[in-house]
Formats: structure tokens, C-alpha cells, sequence
């Protein structure tokens, strides 16, 4: 069932729905008309029964109308004559009664006639209607013999009608009885019948409870548990776990729409993966950039360093020249003087040397690897450089004594960032401004700090300091993305930089915080081999 599509699950759904619902309408429905009919056969059948006391009383009056006439026949046999108005006023009284036994037959047939001819145990007024006919049997032959004049004085002929008019009355006297019997016989089948439904009803309700529960299960199943894991599928993609696939054991639409979700999901990290990459190549670029710009502006200060040595080379050379003349002739005193402006060629020259060398070495852009650093060393480097620079010698740099800090970085990357916070630094303070670099560590990192004098920082300009372009450097120089590379290297290493400033005039004070390079060669080879 997992293979069909939700399409036929739904109309399975709707189908055990309308069974439950037709199975509980019947009962409903069944039981009321069950009900109505009863109470409709109830009420026919009892209206029936003052109908059937009126027939019999009427009959009985009759009966008593026919025993009075008795007494005009014993004084015929007594040889006396009754009086012509005794005799009219006797048959006039049988004459009436024997209507009223009529009129009430004919609204008891009348009555019973509403009531359809069925087989029901209340219902069954056949035996009512076959004694109705012999009743009217019986009140054709009481006719007949009334319609004779003699009857009145005859024996015989009133012994008959006598025996006519109890046989009615008997008849009248079996019509109440039949729907007594009946309602008794219904009473016994109803009780039956009660019972019987009682257990309908009970295997019904337990019946309809069973497809409910069936219903229920199968909902859960096809619907809320795959749409269950739908969404959480959905929220762990959400919260950046883009290696969560859904899976479902259905194979319908839900299963379609997992499907769908797990490419979509793959597609977007093959998306990722992509800009990660792109911005990762960008990011170099701008590292690159921004070293390259920095080897620039290094390179403009040693290239007015240089010539001072350069100039002093020149010099001694030209006085050398001047004095190839008299190396004949020359004493111990001219020696020694040639030996000094050697020595000082010889000096200036590596001077030239160590300059060029670490702008070399500062300007070399290679594959960008990890490699067991010592800290104070890389910063040593950088403020040798920074010292050569002409613009920066009326500012005092130090870097504060202290031990050797091993860190495991990319040498190139740190300097590019130690230099744009030695720049910013010496850029901040005034003629005669400090900038001390202190390297320490605490808690398993290494920890630099950049403090200077100058001319500190507002909140507002701390809030923004690390964004790309931003740049509050005096006289408007600067692109505003040093510190900003700076950031992006220091996270790319697992480490901070924070800054801090009491506000303008009052200095300020950046700190890096780098992860410590493993204390040993051996753990050192195998974090290597990691």
C-alpha cells in the first residue's frame, strides 16, 4: 500500500469514511423508522380498540332490545293479545338498536380500514377483517329475519334471531381480544427484537470503532508521519545541516517530494561549495592585493633608505679613486685609511643588502601554507622594515622583551597582518608617539598586542572598524580593507582580533589571539601528517 499514490489513499480514506458514516446513518436511520412505524401501529391499532367496545355495547343493547320482545311472545302463548302499540314500540327499540350495531361496525370497519394489510405482529388485523365479514354475515341474516312481521310473535323465528344475536355477540366480543393477543405476541417479539439490536448496535459501534481506529492509523501513516518528516527534513536542512537527506518508505508524492527536496538540497551545497570557492580564490586576490599595495609603499620608503648607503658608497669610491694615484708612495697612515673606507663600503652595502632582502621576503607571494612560526621573530622582521621607513622616524616602535611564542600559521598572511596594524598604529599617534607590540601567551593562544598613544576611537568607529572600505585614517588615505584582511586571515587561523579605545585622544589597543603550534618536534610531525 506504501507504492500507491496519496490520489488513492485519499479515496480509500473517503471510502471507509462514507462506510462509517452509512453504517451509522443506517442504524440511526433504522431505529427511528423502526420507531415511527411502532408508534404508527400502536396508535392505529389502539384507536381500534374504543371502536370495538362501542360495536360490542351496541351489541349488547341489541341483545337486551331482543330479550324484552320475549315477554309479548309469552302472552301470545298465554292466549293473550298484546296491545298493536306494545308491539310497534318493541320493534321500533330492536329496529334502532339494530342500527346503532351498524353505524358503530361501520366506523370500526372504517377504522380498520387505515390500518394497511401487513404481517406485522402488531399490524396483523387480518383475523379482525375475517371476523368483521363473518359479522356482516351474521347482520344479513339478523336483517333478513327482522324484515319478516312475524318474527316478533314467532317462536321459532325469534328463537333464530336470538341465536344470531349471540353468535354476534361472541363475534363482537373476539375483536378486542385479537390486538390484545397481538400486542402480547409483540410485547414477547419486541423483547427479542430489543435485545437483538442491542447486540446490533454494540457489534456496530465496536465495528465503526475498529474502522476509525483503522482509519486513523492508515492517515498517520500515509499522511502525518511522512509530512512529519517532511518537516524536520525541512528544519534541519534549515538550521545549515546540508548533509541530512529525507527518507521516506512510501512511494507516492510525499516520497516525489522528499525526492525533490534531497536534490534541491544537493544542488544548493554544490552551490555553496561553489561561491565558498569562489570567495575563498577572491579573498586571495585581495590578500594578494593588498600585499602587493603594501610591498608598494614599503618599497617607496627603502627606496629612500637606500640611497643614503648608496650615496656613501659613491662617495668613498670617488675618494678611492682620487687617491689610486699615491698607492706608491703610501704610508701606514694612507693604508688605514683605505682599509676604513672599504670597511665602510663593505658595511653599507650588505646595510643594502638586509633591506632589500626583507622586502624580498615580505613581498613573496607563494602557495599558502601552514608552517611552525615563531611569533616574536615575524614581528621582529616587520619592525625592522618599518624602522627603515623615513616617515616613521620621529615615532618610537619597541617591541617588548619576552620568550619565544611558537604558533602554527601562514608566516606570509600574519605579517601582512602585523603590518596593518603597525601602519595604523604609527598613522594614529603625533611626532614623539609611542606604538609597543607585546607577544605573550595565555590559555593555549598566543596573544599580540598593538598599543599606541594617538588619536584613539569612537564607538561608532569601533562598531564599524572591521567592515570592507571603512577608513577613518588622517589626511583621507587608505582603500579601508586592511583591517577588514586583516579579520578575514585571523578567523581563516581559528583566532580573534579585537580592538579597543577609551575614546578620541586617548590611544588605542589592537589584540590578535592565534592558536599555539604543537609543544614538541613529534607532536609537531603529526599534526603535520594530520
Amino acid at each position: 500500500m506504501f507504492k500507491w499514490s496519496i490520489r488513492t489513499k485519499l479515496l480509500i480514506g473517503l471510502g471507509m469514511l462514507l462506510v462509517i458514516v452509512a453504517t451509522l446513518s443506517w442504524g440511526g436511520i433504522h431505529g427511528l423508522y423502526a420507531y415511527r412505524g411502532l408508534v404508527r401501529s400502536l396508535s392505529r391499532r389502539v384507536s381500534e380498540l374504543p371502536l370495538a367496545g362501542e360495536f360490542s355495547r351496541a351489541v349488547s343493547d341489541l341483545r337486551v332490545a331482543l330479550s324484552q320482545t320475549r315477554t309479548l311472545r309469552d302472552l301470545a302463548a298465554a292466549g293473550q293479545h298484546a296491545t298493536p302499540g306494545s308491539i310497534q314500540f318493541a320493534r321500533a327499540a330492536f329496529d334502532h338498536h339494530l342500527d346503532e350495531v351498524e353505524t358503530a361496525l361501520q366506523r370500526y370497519r372504517d377504522k380498520l380500514a387505515e390500518n394497511p394489510d401487513r404481517t406485522g405482529r402488531i399490524s396483523d388485523s387480518r383475523r379482525e377483517r375475517q371476523t368483521v365479514e363473518q359479522i356482516e354475515g351474521v347482520l344479513a341474516r339478523v336483517r333478513a329475519l327482522r324484515n319478516d312481521a312475524a318474527w316478533l310473535l314467532d317462536a321459532a323465528k325469534a328463537a333464530r334471531l336470538e341465536r344470531e344475536v349471540e353468535q354476534l355477540e361472541e363475534l363482537a366480543l373476539q375483536l378486542p381480544g385479537f390486538l390484545h393477543e397481538n400486542i402480547r405476541e409483540f410485547t414477547d417479539h419486541a423483547r427479542v427484537q430489543y435485545r437483538t439490536l442491542i447486540v446490533l448496535s454494540w457489534i456496530t459501534s465496536v465495528t465503526v470503532g475498529v474502522m476509525v481506529l483503522l482509519l486513523v492509523n492508515l492517515f498517520y501513516r500515509w499522511i502525518f508521519h511522512p509530512l512529519g518528516v517532511l518537516i524536520a527534513g525541512s528544519r534541519r536542512v534549515a538550521a545549515g545541516d546540508f548533509q541530512h537527506r529525507i527518507r521516506l518508505a512510501t512511494e507516492d508524492e510525499m516520497a516525489e517530494l522528499a525526492e525533490a527536496m534531497n536534490n534541491m538540497t544537493r544542488r544548493f551545497q554544490a552551490i555553496r561549495d561553489d561561491l565558498d570557492r569562489q570567495v575563498q580564490e577572491r579573498t586571495k586576490q585581495v590578500v594578494r592585493s593588498e600585499q602587493l599595495a603594501s610591498v608598494g609603499f614599503l618599497a617607496a620608503g627603502v627606496a629612500h633608505e637606500i640611497n643614503n648607503p648608496l650615496a656613501s658608497i659613491a662617495m668613498c669610491a670617488e675618494s678611492l679613486e682620487g687617491r689610486l694615484g699615491d698607492l706608491s708612495g703610501a704610508d701606514a697612515q694612507v693604508a688605514e685609511v683605505f682599509r676604513d673606507y672599504l670597511r665602510m663600503i663593505q658595511a653599507e652595502a650588505f646595510r643594502c643588502k638586509e633591506i632589500t632582502e626583507r622586502l624580498l621576503d615580505f613581498s613573496r607571494i607563494g602557495e599558502m601554507r601552514r608552517a611552525h612560526t615563531d611569533l616574536r621573530e615575524l614581528v621582529q622582521s616587520v619592525l625592522e622594515m618599518l624602522r627603515h621607513l623615513g616617515k616613521y622616524q620621529d615615532k618610537l616602535l619597541e617591541l617588548l622583551p619576552g620568550g619565544a611564542v611558537w604558533v602554527w600559521v601562514n608566516p606570509q598572511e600574519i605579517k601582512q597582518v602585523v603590518l596593518n596594524l603597525l601602519v595604523n598604529a604609527l598613522d594614529s599617534v603625533d611626532a614623539g608617539g609611542r606604538v609597543a607590540v607585546s607577544i605573550d601567551q595565555a590559555d593555549g593562544e598566543a596573544v599580540l598586542a598593538v598599543a599606541d598613544n594617538g588619536c584613539g576611537m569612537t564607538p561608532e568607529v569601533l562598531e564599524h572598524l572591521f567592515e570592507p572600505f571603512f577608513t577613518r585614517r588622517r589626511g583621507g588615505q587608505g582603500t579601508g580593507l586592511g583591517l577588514s584582511i586583516s579579520y578575514r586571515i585571523v578567523s581563516n587561523h581559528e583566532g580573534t582580533i579585537e580592538a579597543h579605545s577609551d575614546g578620541p585622544g586617548r590611544g588605542a589597543r589592537f589584540t590578535v589571539r592565534l592558536p599555539l603550534a604543537p609543544q614538541s618536534k613529534e607532536a609537531y610531525h603529526r599534526s603535520q601528517a594530520a
